[in-house]
């Protein structure tokens, strides 16, 4: 039970008012897409959502203001920022979208090793808040571990994934262009956007520099062009705003408040209760499954069970770990399902920390149109077909060009008309890199509960144990070698080569502690993302996944999560479940 802090409540409104035929735990991208295929398909859902209700446009304060409306131009204030520290390195994080973000002291962690830890407690979570790139996984990053050793084979095939990638990006809306690359297989695509002048010379001087690399435009959950399908969700064309941090009244990119919630609601099905801390998972010993969850109210720490035939653990991947392993019973003393001991352990995460600056010479006589919400890409390149680097797997590099304002800088004076002028005249073109590295899921990378700090709920606080290896440093030095080459090759100047060392978290692509597998002693979750030991429970987002590929994350989750519900669907109407 949970500390002092909670409240007995428990089955307050009886039983049969609190029973459903299933429930999700979270409301983000998994747990929206868990909530649309489940009410689709008739059954009664419950979703739970720990922090505030967001609804679409009404609750999207700051989406149409002008930079002159906030206090601060945009800005953080600097009080702000050092009461927030972790917050504050977060790329997305502004006086535009703090709102949507989890403050530094809401809910604390312990950082055995350095993690910075970016939430979004509302309803739609980081849908909200994500970057919105979208790539499919090849056959290659499914292969990938069985082939190198270095985490459990992937119980399933990107041909076994390859309709529910199109089921996902059919209804979600992803812009992109057809290139043919099995390194980056093509998907059901929208209009893809269009890269600028300087970007389209770098692309070409760069692939007819390689034979073992193609950069192409960037794929991305952006309207560019919407189809029926779209409109009938209430959506609308993207309009290249840039401001997508604080919620789009257009729908124009793809979000949990925009897409599959309002979908699922349409169903009459859904019953959606934020401000639901969920506490643990029920499990019934006689009945050998899990039964419900229970739920502390973020207000009043009252406490609530609500009861299920199939529960979806959707809460982002440290939080569903979290969940799991405070969820013990005679059955799983050691978290939900652990049976093996692996449960919060091989966590895994993206390597950003490598970039590159660059100029390009000439072309002042053109310009753009629009902030387009994506760059130019290319697939990884290093140990695709086999081993053959002194590092295991590889990196996706992303870039892109623009121009700032001719701003005077050295001798030029920074006060006065000639000041004025420049501020209205576009300078010359900046090129910047990326890195985007997979890390080797290790059994030492790993979250667990404190053993003696309780959070405002009486939940115990995570630890995060999680760093970087010799790995990542090879894969860093990789790509500003590599980076630095492309950037020459395509006629850049004034390179500089830069690490972060930013910790590990800040990427927010985290994965794992909760990995699918064939072998119940090595993983957690089968082929279907439900656990070996528990067949109606199922984990769909970052938490189940065996490794990190290189490619962006939140497509694979949405294809996993519609085909485990699907599958449970199936298992309950076989009575398997």
């Amino acid at each position: 039970m949970p500390g002092d802090t909670l409240k007995a409540n428990i089955n307050s409104g009886g039983v049969a008012k609190n029973t459903f035929d299933a429930i999700v735990v979270g409301s983000g991208i998994s747990g929206g897409w868990a909530a649309k295929e489940l009410c689709e398909h008739g059954l009664k859902t419950l979703v739970l959502e720990r922090g505030k209700n967001v609804v679409h446009i009404k609750d999207y304060p700051t989406a149409t203001k002008n930079p002159w409306d906030f206090s601060h131009r945009g800005q953080i204030p600097t009080k702000v920022g050092e009461e927030n520290p972790i917050l504050s390195r977060c790329y997305a994080y502004s006086e535009a979208s703090q709102h949507f973000f989890v403050k530094d002291n809401e809910h604390p962690y312990v950082q055995e090793k350095p993690f910075d830890w970016i939430r979004g407690y509302q309803v739609g979570g980081k849908s909200l808040l994500w970057a919105r790139a979208t790539q499919r996984w090849s056959k290659y990053d499914f292969e990938g571990p069985a082939r190198d050793g270095y985490a459990v084979p992937w119980p399933v095939s990107y041909d076994e994934m390859a309709p529910w990638y199109s089921h996902a990006e059919l209804f979600a809306g992803i812009s992109g262009n057809k290139d043919g690359l099995d390194t980056m297989p093509d998907g059901e695509f929208l209009p893809p956007w269009e890269l600028n002048c300087v970007e389209k010379d770098m692309v070409q001087k760069i692939n007819s520099s390689y034979k073992d690399r193609t950069a192409i435009i960037g794929r991305c959950a952006h309207l560019t062009k919407p189809n029926q399908i779209h409109l009938d969700q209430g959506r609308n064309q993207c309009q290249a705003r840039t401001l997508c941090e604080r919620g789009c009244p257009y729908g124009g990119y793809f979000s949990s408040n925009a897409s599959t919630l309002p979908w699922a609601e349409k169903t009459g099905n859904l019953t959606l209760r934020p401000d639901s801390v969920v506490h643990s998972i029920i499990y019934d010993d006689k009945k050998g499954k899990a039964v419900g969850v229970r739920v502390i109210d973020a207000h009043t720490k009252e406490a609530t069970e609500y009861f299920a035939k199939i529960i979806f653990v959707n809460a982002a991947c440290l939080n569903s770990n979290l969940i799991l392993l405070n969820s013990t019973s005679s059955r799983f003393p050691n978290g939900f399902g652990n049976d093996n001991g692996l449960l919060g352990k091989y966590i895994c995460f993206h390597n950003y920390r490598g970039t590159l600056n660059a100029s390009i010479d000439g072309y002042l006589d053109k310009y753009y149109y629009g902030r387009k919400p994506t760059g130019a890409m290319l697939p990884n390149f290093r140990n695709v077909h086999k081993q053959e680097m002194d590092f295991m797997r590889g990196y996706m590099v992303h870039f892109s060009a623009g121009r700032g304002n001719a701003y005077p800088t050295g001798d030029k004076p920074e006060l006065g008309g000639e000041f004025k002028d420049a501020l209205t005249e576009a300078g010359g073109w900046g090129v910047f890199m990326m890195m985007q590295g997979e890390t080797i899921p290790k059994e030492t990378n790993h979250v667990r509960l404190s053993t003696d700090k309780k959070d405002d709920w009486g939940i115990p606080l995570l630890v995060t144990s999680v760093g970087y290896d010799d790995n990542d440093e090879k894969v860093l030095k990789d790509f500003h070698e590599q980076g630095k080459e492309m950037l020459e090759k395509a006629g850049c100047t004034n390179i500089s080569q830069n690490d972060s060392k930013q910790a590990p978290g800040l990427d927010i692509h985290e994965m794992g502690g909760c990995r699918m597998g064939a072998d119940p002693k090595t993983s957690l979750l089968d082929k279907f993302n439900a656990f070996h030991n528990c067949k109606n429970v199922f984990v769909t987002d970052g938490a189940s996944m065996v490794s990190t590929g290189t490619q962006n994350p939140s497509l694979t989750f949405m294809a996993f999560t519609a085909r485990a519900a699907n599958h449970a669907v199936e298992e309950l109407k076989k009575g398997n479940i």
